[in-house]
């Protein structure tokens, strides 16, 4: 018989180190980024240690938060400059603590303007940083690549094209793919979502979705209905499916909606956007996150968005702006390779922005099929792309570009 070999002598004191891991949420997308890391990350380190900020989704696994999630969560510049001596004492200790601890890495998940000073701090200090979830260079000021490069070691990035951008300046960024692609089904069920909704399968469907934030809704609410008001008229038998996207949202759209004369077709969701995109023939959407979403569900669509004529201006003559497309299917098709001119989603912004012309860009897409064919095409081909390493999760990708850190063991 055989004998098993024994086991390896350690020397006392020579066990391998248990990884103490850093993670830096700063609202609630980054707090489920964070979970699913976290999940991720275990499978490869089981007695790991996860420290820093994060939510109720982090906290579910076991990560040990030093301060409220909430802290962080803030949106507009007055907001921000309000909180201004809190967020800049709450940044200093986060680094004391994070110095003192001697974390094997330290991982900001997005919220761009906190974290990536705390990184690089960290990294001057000789910490392995990494930035997860890159912010928008290929629209906005690409040299700030290079200065993300100061504070980060590695970025992991949701969009293809955007380590290429990092490479012309010296950082090291890999692609990891989008978390949302996981999300969605490459062939969507359309049947399905309407029966989970109480929509009728034989009636054309239109999912309105007018933006996320109580100030969209009060810059382009009454413009988005209208919009929809005139569709609906030309279109007998049409729903109007509009999911609010969170409580103080769903009261907005409530008031909005009292203004006029009831509508039997216009149809209050509270939350369901999935199902709404899903459910729907076309979506007409406040350009942002819901266009990707739209674009995972096969959805065609029609993006509109105002902001304000001096924001806009501004914009314009700082040449802040890289990019003469602002829907992510736009772009996206640009950067995969689906033609320079490809415009898979009518944009149709600031002075364009009326009700009318969103009306007549959402009606002929309806009437027409073939177009309609060619958009879920597209869309189909951009969702494999964002999917990155076929059959690995986004936050399984993310977590090996993370242990390839780790276990080298060197700091860039």
């Amino acid at each position: 018989m055989s004998s098993v070999p024994a086991p390896p002598h350690r020397p006392p004191g020579s066990e391998p180190r248990v990884p103490l891991i850093a993670l830096i949420a700063g609202e609630d997308s980054g707090d489920q980024l964070g979970a699913d890391l976290i999940v991720a990350l275990r499978q490869r380190y089981p007695a790991a240690r996860f420290v820093g900020i994060g939510g109720q989704r982090m906290q579910a696994q076991d990560f040990e938060s030093w301060y409220d999630i909430r802290e962080l969560s803030l949106f507009g510049f007055a907001e921000v400059v309000r909180h201004l001596p809190r967020l800049l004492r709450l940044r200093r200790e986060l680094v004391a603590r994070l110095l003192e601890a001697r974390p094997d890495v330290v991982v900001g998940i997005d919220a761009p303007d906190f974290n990536l000073g705390v990184e690089q701090r960290l990294k001057q200090a000789g910490l392995r940083t990494v930035h997860y979830v890159s912010p928008s260079v290929w629209a906005w000021r690409e040299k700030r690549a290079e200065k993300i490069g100061h504070s980060a070691s590695r970025v992991l990035c949701l969009f293809p094209m955007e380590p290429a951008i990092y490479a012309r300046h010296g950082v090291d960024a890999r692609f990891v793919g989008h978390p949302l692609a996981d999300r969605f089904a490459l062939v969507s069920d359309r049947a399905g979502a309407r029966e989970v909704l109480g929509l009728p399968q034989d009636v054309p469907v239109l999912a309105l979705l007018p933006g996320s934030r109580p100030s969209e809704l009060a810059r382009m609410g009454a413009t988005f209905l209208d919009a929809a008001r005139r569709v609906a008229a030309a279109m007998p038998g049409l729903r109007v499916v509009i999911p609010a996207a969170n409580a103080r949202m769903l009261d907005g759209l409530r008031e909005l909606l009292s203004r006029a004369p009831h509508d039997d077709h216009l149809l209050l969701f509270d939350g369901h956007a999935h199902e709404a995109m899903l459910a729907s023939d076309v979506v007409l959407l406040a350009s942002g996150t819901a266009a990707l979403e739209a674009m995972l569900a096969k959805r065609p669509m029609v993006a509109g968005y105002r902001v304000s004529p001096l924001s806009y201006r501004l914009a314009r003559v700082m040449n802040m702006l890289k990019t003469d497309v602002y829907t992510l299917p736009n772009i996206l098709a640009r950067a995969c390779g689906l033609g320079r001119e490809a415009v898979l989603v009518p944009e149709l912004m600031q002075e364009h922005f009326t009700a009318a012309k969103l009306a007549d860009a959402t009606l002929a897409l309806f009437n027409d099929s073939e177009r309609r064919g060619a958009i879920v095409a597209a869309f189909e081909q951009l969702h494999r792309a964002l999917r990155g390493d076929v059959g690995s999760r986004a936050g399984d990708q993310a977590a090996s570009a993370i242990a390839e850190m780790l276990d080298d063991g060197r700091a860039s």
